[in-house]
């Protein structure tokens, strides 16, 4: 997570941050990333007052730190029928002790402060001559820090061995995984395959559109951000916000112009296609990593299960998966310097903001998910009609009887 954090801030030009703030600011992406908390602050003299906050979370970084965490975790869980519920409880509170012991030195290297300053400007002709030079400092909070920070490995743990199809489970709960890791596993195929595909889509702009530093930045530490609005605005779901001042929204630059202005507009796949008519694939695209990652599932279910139980189970996954994955979109970003209290230096400072509609997102993801998971149980039950002979049995002659081989199970 730290070698991701650093090449993305070192992309995005952070390493020029005055006073050796580069480190220091690794330490605190790591810890959003994290699910910590870092709170934001500023100081501007004893005549002028600075407002900042910051609310982004760097999914590649987190997505990167969640899976090297699930696989650590379950590598010796693999290929094996039962495990003891000791056992896992065990080695998740050894993982737990770790986890909280590396934030804790994390969040003595995550505080800094540091000027900030626009050369040749009038703010900065203004601001010194009232000496009010204004500075943002971060550090973190360290009680939410531990506490978001334990329960977000809880989280990666649990999801962990849902989508796991090779660990082993106690006893008890083995009933439960025929209808739960299918429906997981197909889950996490399809956010990771959203990924893939921004992945692919970022190097062809990198590499053609200019500007590679700013791409690569984007995808070293908020690819999953992109993408994952790219597969709710796909199913029909919107989000509020607006972007002022000098301030960019660290995404595609359609989605800056939709947003940019004083009043606060809705962003969803109409507004979006006035800027970019390629936005309207974004919903065949949905449709089809949908069908696939239910057919998927439907595959890896057993064949008694029907199309309906399909759909139910599809469903109810992509709406819990939308519950969790469309709050982590949201952008809050301020920072703002008044002078007295009345002269507002806009130059300076800005505002993005990015908040989404989140329960009818949650709903129009369980309208998708159950019609995909109908239809992807339909083809897999197809496929299982029209496949090969089951193990153990062959033809005989050209009436295609089927007959047993000695020994086969």
């Amino acid at each position: 997570m730290a070698v991701l954090a650093a090449l993305g801030l070192w992309a995005a030009g952070a390493s020029e941050l005055p006073a050796g703030a580069f480190p220091h600011v690794v330490a605190a992406v790591v810890l959003i990333a994290a699910g910590g908390s870092v709170d934001v602050s500023g100081q501007a003299g004893e005549l002028a007052d600075t407002d900042a906050d910051l609310t982004l979370m760097p999914l590649s970084v987190t997505l990167a730190g969640a899976l090297v965490a699930g696989a650590c975790f379950l590598r010796p869980l693999r290929h094996r029928a039962v495990a003891g519920a000791g056992e896992l409880l065990g080695r998740t509170a050894l993982t737990a002790v770790l986890w909280i012991v590396a934030l804790a030195v994390l969040g003595t290297f995550a505080r800094h402060t540091f000027q900030v300053a626009q050369p040749d400007s009038p703010v900065d002709i203004i601001t010194g001559l009232l000496d009010a030079a204004p500075t943002v400092g971060f550090r973190p909070d360290t009680g939410p820090t531990l506490l978001y920070g334990l329960l977000w490995l809880l989280g990666v743990l649990l999801i962990a061995l849902l989508v796991s199809r090779a660990a082993a489970l106690p006893a008890a709960l083995l009933r439960f995984q025929e209808a739960v890791r299918p429906a997981a596993s197909a889950m996490l195929l399809l956010l990771l395959a959203y990924v893939v595909v921004g992945l692919a889509a970022g190097l062809v702009v990198a590499a053609t559109k200019g500007h590679p530093a700013e791409t690569f930045a984007v995808l070293l530490l908020g690819l999953p951000n992109v993408v994952w609005l790219a597969l709710g605005l796909g199913i029909g779901a919107s989000w509020e916000g607006r972007v002022q001042g000098p301030f960019g929204l660290p995404m595609p630059q359609a989605l800056d112009a939709v947003l940019r202005g004083e009043e606060t507009t809705t962003l969803d796949v109409a507004s979006l296609a006035q800027q970019d008519g390629r936005a309207w694939w974004l919903i065949p695209v949905a449709a089809v990593l949908l069908i696939a990652a239910a057919f998927t599932m439907a595959a890896r279910s057993a064949p008694s299960t029907r199309p309906w139980q399909h759909a139910l189970r599809f469903g109810a996954a992509f709406a819990l998966t939308l519950l969790v994955v469309i709050p982590l979109t949201r952008v809050v970003a301020r920072l703002g310097l008044s002078v007295l209290g009345v002269i507002e230096l806009d130059e300076l400072g800005g505002q993005v903001l990015l908040q989404p509609r989140l329960w009818a997102a949650v709903g129009l993801g369980l309208l998708w998910g159950l019609v995909a998971g109908l239809l992807g149980g339909l083809l897999a039950s197809r496929t299982r009609h029209h496949g090969a002979v089951p193990p153990g049995r062959e033809r005989d002659g050209e009436g295609g009887a089927h007959r047993r081989r000695p020994g086969a199970l």
